[in-house]
């Protein structure tokens, strides 16, 4: 019997139709500038060239042909969309290609669908592409099977996020440990192993599926906000971090100080208080550098007085007077301030009058019940609720407030339907729920830049946007359980988010949340970790201590001891911190930022400590050795000075006073001991640590300068740098070399340099500096070879061990 064939012509008529429908056929482009302007039947868009290897693209109208209105781009630093690019466009009966330098995309003329390509071979393509349905934008790319993915920012999955599906709505995890899909600042952007990133330059709450629900689809999408995402292709892991960190914009150099020791706690009570806490770390020869102030600076309790921003003139008489005594010692004041109004607090009224706040649809400002009491949110997106916002911060740093602290900017509590204010726009919160820190730190920093123009603002925060670290923001993990479980997720949420350049993502040292007795090791191992961290602060619900002068020995004296060498390693921490505002690099590098093979691109047990160090931190109690992956090469004990062969699992012997840092051979790491406050920082005086071995061939070490609180260092080049390379001459022999550039005002023309020279087995035989015979001391025990070196700017000067 012979079936008919009319029903399947049919079905596939009907295909054929609705796909054309929602695969609209381009018919015209022009290109302008670095733009491509691509108009279809239905849904016209852009594609940019935004710099080296990188495409942003966006709709202009939705899927059935209306015009869309996008918000304003918060991912991309305007200075990433060059005037110097000039792309070419080619033409083929399929496709439209747009080509700059070795990057290519190909839009297919049927269907719009684009792939990109490096150096002529294909890197990632869209799957279903960008489209606007009703209030649902999304944008979906094919994954391969093989490759691993980064993404979401703040999340406790892995490092590998394949198969993960996780919401885009920023939200507090009070006492998160070991697993957290949803945490204080998220991220909609996304980092493969084929070295490629997606950026989905959207604040809306919406989902990121990575391969989820589609074993190989990567799917953003959100309720409405932005429609456009950005592609940046690379070489490497880091030449991929580099580059995005570039069109998102760097991070700017911060204060010096951040890389000091913070006194930090929730919260101190009292002016007094204050003064005392500062004294005993003084009395207890524990460095210091600032204090931060939590909420009770402007209320006696934790409920009832959010909003006041201005001092509790009972607990703190004379704000200006304790500023100025900490300053004094060189110690710098941070006061923490949230968005939140309390409709109790003192400016309450002000708030209304000076229409400050997010509304209702019918225009009264919008209130609602959290845990700190009833209250309104700073609309920090429109120009009344910046001006009116401002005007606090400016008061406080008349008083000698040194730095900033924004807290529940989630926004912790903030319903869907509040409106905001934006370029003179209502829209809607949860189109921008995602960028309110995002929005809050720029508000702050922006401000902060013109009335201080001669310093580097401090401003941390917990939660913001794809972007935020051009704004000088420094984020931390939020309400981390104080646990075991709270530490173990501690590199991968810095790694996650580092990559994407939130450089200076941080935990609260020792964890912030419970704990129900004081746990020493787990102290010692947190803030053993901290010293090798961004940022080093200890912060805690004061139920236990945070701060090392509570404790007893032995605890206090490890801790003192680990403090004193992150003080000591200011030179290489800010040659760190140098690093990242000229390139992007992250402080903290995942190893597959540094080893390409596969096998370290999910591994987060251990991290590079800028280029010299790898750390793996203690995450398990009561463990007399710590096992751990040393990549290819030697490495060295950092604290023992044992020589340790790579490519293989090493097991470190674990004591209270140790922990498990190795430093690669060839390195050179900068120090300068004695330090109680990065003031006292002297850079004519340094010890230079040089870990010599034979396996390595060469190795060289940019050292960087400047005064350390200049804004404009790296914008008008007005720093120094000293490079450092050691060439290998034969067994046990080696040369280096050094030499200086740049300068800036107040930098010693005579230096001293007290080298310490590791891996040598032996004495060696003898010391040239310029070809002249040169004194060394040499220390059996350590294995240590020492000697000083004077220095003038601009000379140069050859080392030479035999």
């Amino acid at each position: 019997m012979l079936r008919s064939t009319k029903p399947f012509l049919l079905l596939a008529l009907l295909s054929a139709f609705f796909s054309s429908l929602l695969h609209a056929e381009i018919v015209g482009y022009v290109l302008k500038g670095n733009t491509l302007h691509v108009n279809t039947d239905t849904s016209d868009f852009t594609v940019s060239v935004a710099a080296t290897n990188s495409f942003v693209v966006t709709l202009k109208t939705d899927d059935s042909g209306k015009a869309y209105a996008n918000l304003p781009s918060m991912a991309l630093a305007h200075s990433s969309m060059g005037e110097d690019i000039h792309p070419t466009v080619e033409d083929t009966p399929t496709t439209i290609s747009l080509n700059w330098q070795n990057a290519t995309v190909n839009i297919d003329k049927a269907s719009h669908r684009m792939t990109y390509l490096m150096n002529g071979k294909q890197v990632v393509k869209e799957q279903k592409g960008l489209s606007v349905q009703g209030e649902r934008i999304s944008a979906s790319f094919s994954l391969d099977d093989s490759e691993k993915i980064y993404g979401g920012g703040q999340r406790v999955l892995g490092m590998d996020r394949r198969g993960q599906q996780m919401p885009l709505y920023n939200k507090a995890h009070y006492g998160y440990t070991t697993s957290s899909s949803q945490m204080y600042f998220g991220l909609s952007a996304v980092m493969s192993s084929k070295h490629y990133a997606v950026l989905f330059d959207n604040t809306a709450s919406g989902t990121l599926d990575i391969g989820a629900s589609n074993t190989n689809e990567l799917l953003f999408q959100a309720d409405g906000g932005r429609a456009s995402y950005v592609i940046v292709l690379g070489e490497s892991v880091a030449d991929t971090v580099q580059k995005t960190v570039s069109l998102t914009g760097k991070q700017p150099l911060p204060p010096r100080w951040l890389l000091g020791n913070f006194a930090s706690r929730f919260g101190y009570k009292s002016q007094q208080e204050v003064i005392d806490v500062v004294g005993a770390f003084n009395q207890q020869d524990i460095p210091v550098d600032a204090v931060v102030l939590d909420l009770y600076w402007f209320g006696k309790d934790v409920k009832g007085h959010m909003g006041n921003l201005q001092w509790d003139n009972a607990a703190f008489p004379e704000p200006e007077q304790m500023i100025a005594q900490l300053k004094q010692q060189d110690v710098k004041t941070v006061l923490i301030t949230e968005p939140f109004i309390l409709t109790s607090s003192a400016q309450w009224e002000s708030a209304v009058l000076n229409d400050a706040l997010v509304k209702k649809a019918d225009g009264a400002p919008y209130t609602f019940d959290f845990y700190f009491g009833n209250t309104g949110l700073v609309d920090v997106f429109s120009e009344a609720g910046q001006d009116w916002f401002w005007q606090f911060y400016e008061k406080l740093a008349a008083q000698g407030v040194a730095g900033w602290w924004g807290d529940l900017g989630e926004p912790e509590v903030h319903p869907d339907d509040s409106i905001h204010l934006w370029d003179s726009k209502p829209v809607r919160a949860k189109a921008l729920h995602n960028g309110y820190g995002h929005q809050w730190a720029k508000l702050v920093y922006s401000n902060l830049r013109k009335l201080q123009p001669e310093t580097r603002p401090f401003v941390l925060m917990r939660s913001g946007f794809i972007g935020s670290q051009r704004y000088g923001m420094v984020p931390w993990t939020g309400d981390v359980s104080r646990s075991w479980g709270g530490l173990a997720p501690q590199v991968e949420l810095a790694l996650q988010m580092s990559i994407f350049g939130l450089a200076y993502t941080h935990s609260d040292l020792g964890g912030f949340a419970g704990g129900d007795a004081f746990d020493p090791e787990l102290y010692t191992r947190w803030l053993q970790f901290g010293a090798f961290t961004p940022v080093f602060r200890p912060h805690a619900q004061d139920s236990i201590a945070p701060e090392p002068i509570f404790h007893p020995d032995p605890v206090k004296s490890i801790v003192r001891e680990f403090i004193k060498l992150r003080y000591a390693m200011l030179p290489y921490n800010y040659g760190l911190a140098f690093e990242n505002a000229l390139s992007g690099s992250p402080l903290m590098r995942p190893l597959s930022y540094v080893y390409s093979d596969d096998k370290w691109f999910d591994h987060a047990d251990s991290y590079m400590w800028g280029d010299a160090l790898l750390v793996s931190p203690v995450t398990q109690p009561k463990q007399s050795q710590w096992d751990a992956l040393l990549p290819e090469g030697v490495w060295f004990d950092f604290f023992s000075g044992e020589r340790f062969v790579g490519d293989q699992e090493v097991a470190y012997p674990l004591r209270d006073d140790n922990f498990p840092v190795w430093v690669k051979a060839g390195s050179f790491i900068p120090m300068s001991e004695g330090l109680s406050r990065t003031e006292d920082y002297d850079p004519s005086r340094l010890t230079m640590h040089y870990w010599f071995d034979n396996s390595v061939a060469s190795s060289g070490y940019t050292f960087y300068e400047d005064n350390g609180k200049s804004p404009h260092s790296v914008d008008k080049n007005t720093f120094a740098t000293i490079e450092f390379k050691a060439l290998r001459k034969g067994n046990s022999s080696v040369m280096v070399s050094i030499n200086s550039d740049g300068s800036y005002i107040g930098m010693p023309q005579q230096r001293e340099f007290l080298w310490v020279v590791h891996g040598f087995e032996d004495a060696p035989k003898t010391l040239r500096v310029n070809g002249r015979n040169s004194n060394f001391n040499w220390n059996e025990n350590k294995q240590t070879l020492t000697f000083t070196v004077p220095y003038t700017y601009q000379q140069a000067v050859d080392i030479t061990i035999n």
